[in-house]
């Protein structure tokens, strides 16, 4: 009896789940736990509150800013480059999975604003698998732009017949099934449900012991020693050729950007995948106790929105690095901007566009050397 009244107690005074969605990755919610001797409950609520207090404003400036930035880039590489290398093909499907991203996150910032999911189980399905998409995705098009930066290096003879528009379209279509079918798993696992004693609706996976390792382990492998290796050997066999590069000035401005993009993923993302690979392992490095989890959760928490605002960052990595995009955005402004709301001051529109011309380069055999963003 004096059991079953502990128990009554405990579940009157049960507070929120931590954050009721501690994290879109991290495998099963979040939800609070108690000792299996009805002492005091793990009380997770600080999680939930820094939640609530920082992500809507947070995640309105990265929907703002990621909205304008990548779609200033897709302008750019469609009007002003026009799409002409396999590079451009990578640019633009890279800020479309930046934009695919960016769409799941007003509805994650009420989310942790209401503590609960109100948009029903299909929805939420439907932004986990857009989240997840355009998450590995954007992995996946940085890899494949520095293997193209590889190529068109170290195997330039190569990459003049296989460093085409056409090739490049069938990768990315090929690239976009590949992440559809790397986000499965999450899709699958992923619910909305009920939390019947605090009468609440929540949104997140809820994996099977099995698959919370297999889908830890494949995050980690995809988005951590995948990126590192392809960096480790195609910018290794970059440095041996730039070596033995009469024009290595030319060169080290092709080689700069897709560096920098590899490099910033690194500096958002890697954080929470070594946090992720805690978290699917709690057991076995003895994080699984009250105190560990709940610094878990936040480390959960303030690492994937470290990596969430990322996808807002690479056009600004194309402003201070790419010098040509800096020309294509002043080409655009002054042709579509200018030229629309003032006509009378043609200094401000006038052709600039033969100045940025892509010029080709028969030593390298690659035609975007000059002409990339």
């Amino acid at each position: 009896m004096e059991d079953e009244d502990m128990l009554s107690r405990l579940i009157r005074d049960a507070p929120l789940s931590a954050f009721l969605r501690s994290s879109k990755w991290g495998g099963e919610e979040a939800t609070t736990t108690y000792d299996y001797d009805f002492s005091q409950p793990c009380r997770k609520e600080d999680v939930r509150q820094l939640a609530a207090w920082i992500l809507p404003p947070l995640y309105t400036l990265v929907v703002v800013s990621g909205l304008v930035g990548n779609s200033l880039v897709a302008l750019v590489l469609i009007t002003c480059k026009r799409l002409k290398s396999m590079t451009d093909i990578f640019l633009l499907n890279l800020a479309a999975s930046d934009l695919l991203f960016l769409l799941t996150l007003p509805f994650w910032a009420h989310y942790a604003a209401a503590s609960q999911w109100a948009f029903g189980g299909a929805v939420c399905k439907l932004l986990t698998g857009l989240y997840q998409v355009g998450y590995f995705a954007g992995i996946f098009f940085i890899l494949l732009l520095t293997v193209d930066r590889y190529l068109a290096i170290v195997h330039a003879v190569f990459a003049l017949k296989a460093r085409t528009v056409t090739f490049g379209a069938v990768i990315s279509g090929a690239t976009w099934v590949v992440a559809v079918f790397a986000s499965l798993p999450g899709i699958i696992f992923t619910t909305s449900q009920k939390e019947e004693l605090l009468n609440l609706y929540t949104c997140g996976p809820h994996f099977p012991p099995t698959w919370k390792i297999f889908h830890g382990l494949m995050r980690n492998f995809l988005g951590l020693v995948l990126p590192l290796l392809v960096m480790v050997v195609c910018y290794s066999g970059i440095l041996r050729t730039l070596l033995r590069c009469r024009n290595e000035r030319r060169r080290h401005k092709a080689v700069r950007l897709i560096f920098a993009i590899m490099i910033v993923y690194f500096l958002f993302w890697a954080p929470h995948n070594l946090v992720l690979l805690l978290n699917t392992f709690q057991v076995f490095f003895g994080l699984d106790d009250c105190k560990n989890g709940s610094q878990l959760d936040r480390a959960m928490q303030v690492t994937e929105t470290l990596g969430i605002t990322h996808c807002c960052v690479n056009p600004i990595i194309y402003a201070f690095v790419g010098e040509k995009f800096r020309r294509y955005l002043s080409v655009f402004f002054r042709k579509h901007v200018a030229k629309r709301f003032c006509k009378q001051c043609p200094v401000f529109y006038r052709e600039t566009a033969d100045r940025t011309s892509s010029t080709y380069t028969p030593s390298t055999g690659e035609q975007e050397v000059s002409a990339g963003l």
